[in-house]
């Protein structure tokens, strides 16, 4: 399965679950998640989107732990398996 086909997957699951997916867009600071996810109540969590057994490259994961040191929730997500667990983590968050 294609990186672009579980995207697709995700803001759609996004959508069905009242919230937004946009694409994240950082001009002069690269490496950051592919899509920042948007709940209701408040809800937020980025996601990096790689095809099936891919992991972030060193930058995109140093840009994780970036993040996560700042409080914000992170995810690796390769298989269109692991939205449902991902969005539930959002929404306890």
């Amino acid at each position: 399965m294609r990186e672009k086909t579980i995207e697709q997957k995700l803001i759609k699951a996004v959508k069905s679950a009242g919230g937004i997916a946009p694409k994240m867009v950082s001009p002069g600071f690269d490496g950051m998640p592919d899509r920042i996810v948007l709940l209701p109540d408040g809800k937020i969590g980025f996601v990096e989107v790689k095809a099936p057994g891919k992991k972030p490259r060193p930058l995109q994961a140093a840009r994780h732990r970036l993040l996560r040191r700042l409080g914000f929730k992170v995810y690796v997500l390769d298989y269109p398996e692991q939205i449902g667990g991902i969005l539930d983590e959002i929404r306890t968050a």
